[in-house]
């Protein structure tokens, strides 16, 4: 299992949500970002997903 970064941001700039979850792979990981920001309301907010790579998984401005 590899670790990813999901992050949430309000308009201005304060980070709202900075958790760390294990996923399989990278879609299983978006997967699982997308499902974690619906949960908390934050599909609408600022918001970015990253791989340990680095790799920007899921974005929303």
């Amino acid at each position: 299992m590899k670790t990813y970064k999901l992050t949430a941001f309000e308009a201005n700039g304060e980070k709202i949500a900075d958790e760390a979850f294990q996923a399989d792979d990278d879609a299983a990981a978006k997967k699982l970002a997308e499902k974690l920001l619906s949960e908390k309301n934050l599909l609408e907010k600022t918001h970015r997903c990253t791989s340990p790579s680095g790799k920007l998984l899921l974005f929303h401005s």
